[in-house]
């Protein structure tokens, strides 16, 4: 069990060549299900009102879907080379759509909440040969979505249709037959899967294809998806060795069981609640179709903790934030060892008090799509430090470097100073499918061992090992877990008639994080409305999560000395807003004045000013604003009337 940085270095002490690793994922699952063919792989339910409803698959029988899943792809053409995009919700068919997939060719996840365009142009970047996406179905609008875009990708030659009525009791079924005989044809052939499943051998996979760790396996979408989309290349070796590197640090065992509810189209759902459980013949809960996003599904977690006995799972700060509305109170939540948050920062009130009404422990960690998924994590056997990202995990390098203006290497940093993380290893991707996107992406510091990857992430190491992160050098917004790209505003805002510089920022929010504005300076002359450019933003951003929620119109966006876009200043400007508009509102405050400023140690700090109601008691005061401000990541320092103190 890894406690410190030591027992990792005493890992590797043994070449990761010799660690036995399998050849591919394939390869992994099929040693995974040799543990107990008979044990339960996954399990699934539809809604999380249905939650005692499951569907079961044991080991035998999910590595048999998943070879019949990739023999399928096999007879449609797919070879080594070839392209399988999915567009599913959380269904266990995304899974064997993955996994089977990889096993025959590369596949290729795709968010089913993008706009058509957007998926249009993904395939078309991935070159898709194959496409897996439901059939129709209520008020699940993908197939009517896909549908307008086929003509759109000339490399698409099939559609496999997964049908979400199966789920379903028999008579309801009815119904949706009656639905599809309405729905528009296309000009492309469309498979049923599962029928044309039931034709495929689960015992080889028929191709008799001989897979190489140095194969690529999959083509994940990161970024926006404006101009050509960014899609990051993860070999078999990078998907298998995070999967053994993650699952070492984690203490995975055969008996443990996962809770999924992740979507499917992002590297977190797909690695630490798919393939380290069944790298390691434990079993994980697919919960409901639409995952946390079901309406149901988080008034009825801890029911579904208790049925299922779930000993892990993985969730975004909203997550643990909604549950914190939903009492535990006489359930059976014994079985819980630990919570995963990963995909962004964890408000240190929310990660507190979740912890103090649930008893359960929260792992913070840090990943990336390039990186395979997991980069680092607080130990599950150690001491976990609440803010931190934990240590790396075993065989991947990491560390803090200085890079000048055009992120070339400068120098290592000292410990506890803050740089860009960089990151080296096994589980690295080896690129981006397009070679435009990798040549800003890489940093060599000369040390003969080959490129880092830049993640584009500030932050530090302490003395014991632990690494903590201070902000972004990179621009992206992170709402709820799902990274935005700002291009994929500024893109459509720069196409307005009227917009002359369009720059978008992340603007603090206690639910999700952060989420998105934009600040349009308009041309000499021109007019426009913030409602006007909003409602013209709606119906041009590829995403509907990255639909600003403001566009604030200003004489002038702040440049920097060469001229571009000073985006940290347009950030603070934010920071300060919200704050202020947060401490006005308590009560005993009569003036709040809050300045946002870079801080070398954390990236930005607010200095937050408060002047107290006549007759209120300052230290309650304070208390009260460090409840509230609590919520947010960003570091603050409150002065209440003459007394300062430092908070978080």
């Amino acid at each position: 069990m890894i406690t410190t940085e030591r027992d990792i270095e005493a890992i590797e002490a043994v070449p990761i060549e010799e660690r036995n690793l399998a050849g591919s994922t394939y390869e992994m699952l099929a040693r995974g299900a040799a543990i107990d063919p008979d044990a339960t792989a996954l399990q699934f339910f539809l809604q999380g009102s249905m939650y005692e409803h499951s569907v079961t698959w044991t080991y035998r029988e999910f590595l048999d879907t998943i070879t019949r899943t990739a023999n399928l792809f096999h007879e449609l053409g797919v070879r080594s080379d070839d392209v399988v995009s999915m567009i599913l919700p959380n269904l266990p068919e995304g899974f064997f759509t993955i996994l089977g997939a990889e096993a025959a060719g590369i596949v290729n996840p795709i968010n089913p909440l993008l706009e058509p365009a957007a998926m249009a142009d993904i395939m078309n970047a991935a070159a898709t040969k194959v496409l897996v996406t439901p059939a129709p179905f209520p008020n699940v609008p993908i197939w009517d979505r896909v549908a307008t875009i086929i003509d759109a990708v000339p490399t698409l030659e099939s559609i496999v249709q997964v049908d979400l009525a199966s789920y379903l009791p028999p008579e309801q079924r009815q119904a949706i037959s009656r639905m599809r005989s309405e729905a528009p044809g296309i000009s492309l052939p469309v498979i049923d899967y599962a029928e044309a499943l039931r034709a495929q051998p689960a015992d080889r996979l028929v191709g008799g294809r001989v897979i190489h760790p140095d194969d690529i396996a999959s083509m994940f979408h990161t970024g926006g998806t404006t101009g050509t989309p960014k899609l990051a290349l993860h070999t078999h070796a990078n998907e298998v060795a995070d999967t053994w590197q993650s699952a070492e640090i984690l203490d995975i065992v055969p008996d443990t069981v996962m809770l999924c509810g992740l979507p499917l189209y992002h590297v977190n759902g797909v690695t630490v609640t798919g393939l380290i459980p069944w790298s390691k013949g434990a079993s994980t809960v697919l919960a409901a179709a639409e995952g946390y996003r079901d309406a149901d599904l988080l008034p009825n977690f801890w029911k579904v903790v208790e049925h299922y006995r779930v000993n892990f799972f993985s969730g975004v700060p909203t997550v643990y934030a909604g549950l914190l509305r939903v009492p535990v109170a006489d359930h059976d939540i014994s079985s819980l060892q630990f919570a995963i948050c990963g995909a962004a920062p964890m408000p240190v009130e929310v990660f507190r008090t979740f912890e103090e009404r649930t008893g359960l422990r929260i792992l913070e960690g840090y990943g990336l799509t390039e990186g395979t998924c997991v980069s680092s994590v607080n130990p599950a056997g150690g001491e976990r430090r609440i803010g931190s990202i934990g240590f790396r995990i075993p065989y991947q390098e990491m560390k803090i470097v200085v890079l000048d203006d055009e992120d070339r290497y400068v120098r290592c940093c000292l410990t506890g100073e803050v740089g860009v993380v960089i990151i080296r290893g096994p589980n690295v991707m080896p690129g981006y499918k397009n070679d435009e996107h990798n040549r800003t992406a890489w940093v060599d510091t000369g040390d003969g061992g080959g490129p880092w990857f830049n993640t584009g992430d500030l932050g530090r190491q302490d003395a014991d090992g632990y690494f903590w992160l201070a902000g972004r050098k990179k621009e992206l917004i992170i709402r709820g877990g799902h990274n935005i790209d700002p291009k994929l505003i500024e893109g459509p805002l720069h196409r307005h008639p009227a917009v002359a510089l369009a720059a978008a920022v992340g603007r603090p929010d206690r639910r999700v994080g952060e989420i998105p504005v934009a600040y349009v300076q308009l041309k000499p002359g021109a007019q426009a409305t913030s409602d006007e450019l909003l409602k013209f933003a709606r119906e041009h951003v590829g995403e509907r999560a990255a639909v600003p929620k403001e566009i604030r119109i200003v004489d002038c966006i702040p440049l920097t000395a060469v001229g571009k876009i000073f985006k940290p200043e347009l950030a603070q400007r934010e920071i300060a807003d919200e704050f202020r508009n947060v401490v006005a509102g308590i009560d005993g405050v009569r003036s709040v004045e809050v300045i946002a400023r870079s801080d070398a140690r954390y990236g930005v700090v607010a200095e937050i000013s408060v002047t107290c109601v006549t007759g209120s008691d300052p230290d309650e005061v304070r208390n009260t604003i460090a409840a509230a401000l609590g919520h947010y990541t960003i570091r603050y320092r409150i002065k209440v009337s003459s007394t300062h103190e430092d908070r978080r």
